[in-house]
This record gives C-alpha cells, structure tokens and sequence, in this order.
C-alpha cells in the first residue's frame, strides 16, 4: 500500500534508468488493465516509492528494511 508520501531525494537517487525501463514493462496483471498513459513515469514512482519504504523503513514492520549481520540471533 503506497504511503502517499513524496520519495526522499535519497530514494528517488537509488533508482537507475535500467530499473525505470525494466520496470515500465507492464506485469500481466497491469496489462489486463491497460495501458498506462506514461509507463515510465509509472515504473519511476513506483520504484522510488519502493526504495523509500527501503531506505526508510518503519521500526514497527517487521519485513521493511535492510537488514545487517549483527541484526541475526546469536
């Protein structure tokens, strides 16, 4: 579920023109829709948002964020 936040500046740098252009291609489920007035723009939204929820992970979710080594059980 988007957070209707804008993407930090931070995660909007994390997207590459590689990962708009793959992204722009439309998944079956989008395609049974149809087409998207602006495929690139699209993919450029949903990516940066992706990366927000990344770099900017909420404390509380359990799945968000990257984890390190040190964050494992002993």
């Amino acid at each position: 579920m988007p957070s209707m936040k804008e993407p930090t500046p931070e995660a909007r740098a994390n997207v590459t023109e590689e990962n708009v252009e793959s992204r722009a291609q439309l998944l079956p489920e989008e395609t049974s829709v149809g087409p998207s007035a602006d495929p690139e723009a699209q993919a450029a939204v949903i990516l940066a948002e992706s990366e927000e929820r990344t770099v900017h992970a909420d404390p509380d979710d359990a799945q968000g964020g990257h984890r390190q080594s040190s964050d494992t059980a002993d």
